[in-house]
């Protein structure tokens, strides 16, 4: 379940005296507490775990996925997890009163409460009960909320209708956030999103602007015309890691008969294993992740 690989993530990167207020917490949650006390123990947790990477192992990531696919706690820090570790100790998740007194948290939550309590989304029952709460992270300038809703869950693809997904994806092209980490964006490229990317990308280029890597994961089997034309066009001007985005997403949108146009043989190496995994379909959104990385290398 999740509660016990969260509850084992925990105890194993707590120091004792921090484990003692878990403990002591996770005790009194379930005996039942005001929404003062619990606003209170959320709190209180800062006092015991700081905002350090969880540093997750490849077998702890993997388990995430497996038990919620799509979610992944991989940017979460050591003090969301203690509070959604306390969040989820709630005896009463499934009920009404508890959609009441979730969002009367986010009323006077800092900012890393409001991450913690965005990130539980995936995580808590009956999530339609949430949608109006997690848009308005999705309408925030604060980047740092907007990410806890828009990367790395499986909520916004499951829940969201299409306006609200393609203004999730769409600013968060604006943003330059990495969006291979949208879960659900691959099995959800509508011809609506690609036309809205596909008009970023022309606004962009009309005001002598660059594009985003992110760009290039928003282009679906949609729109083939002006997707070619996209790829004709800015290819002799992209550089060598924006080149490898762009086969891949030729290969996303189903481009075939543009990648035909190259010879792999003189492509160099890093532009001939971007072409063959385009050419054979494995173009999905992870494999955009070294690029990403790469990127904020360079930078």
């Amino acid at each position: 379940m999740v509660n016990d690989f969260l509850n084992d993530l925990l105890t194993s990167r707590l120091s004792d005296p921090a484990r003692a207020f878990w403990e002591k917490s996770r005790s009194e949650i379930a005996e039942g507490i005001s929404e003062t006390r619990f606003a209170a123990l959320l709190a209180m947790a800062s006092r015991h775990a700081k905002r350090q990477s969880l540093d997750l192992s490849e077998e702890e990531l993997a388990r995430a996925e497996a038990l919620v696919p799509g979610w992944s706690p991989v940017a979460w820090n050591r003090l969301e997890l203690l509070r959604i570790n306390l969040l989820l100790a709630r005896p009463d998740l499934e009920t009404d009163a508890f959609a009441e007194a979730f969002e009367a948290l986010f009323r006077f939550a800092d900012e890393g409460e409001t991450c913690a309590l965005y990130r539980s989304l995936p995580l808590l029952p009956r999530g339609e009960r949430f949608v109006w709460r997690a848009a308005e992270a999705c309408r925030t300038n604060m980047l740092t909320v907007f990410e806890a809703v828009a990367l790395d869950s499986p909520y916004p693809v499951n829940h969201f209708d299409d306006t609200a997904w393609h203004q999730l994806v769409i600013k968060s092209l604006f943003l330059d956030v990495p969006l291979y980490r949208i879960s659900g964006l691959d099995d959800r490229l509508t011809p609506e999103l690609t036309r809205m990317a596909l008009d970023w990308a022309e606004e962009r280029h009309s005001a002598g602007r660059t594009y985003h890597l992110g760009l290039w994961l928003c282009l679906g089997p949609h729109h083939p015309e002006r997707v070619e034309t996209l790829l004709s066009g800015h290819w002799p001007q992209a550089d060598a890691l924006e080149r490898q985005a762009m086969l891949l997403a030729a290969g996303r949108a189903g481009q075939s008969d543009w990648l035909a146009r190259f010879e792999p043989d003189s492509l160099d190496a890093t532009l001939g294993a971007a072409w063959r995994q385009a050419t054979e379909g494995h173009c999905g959104r992870k494999t955009f992740a070294p690029l990403f990385a790469q990127l904020e290398t360079d930078q």
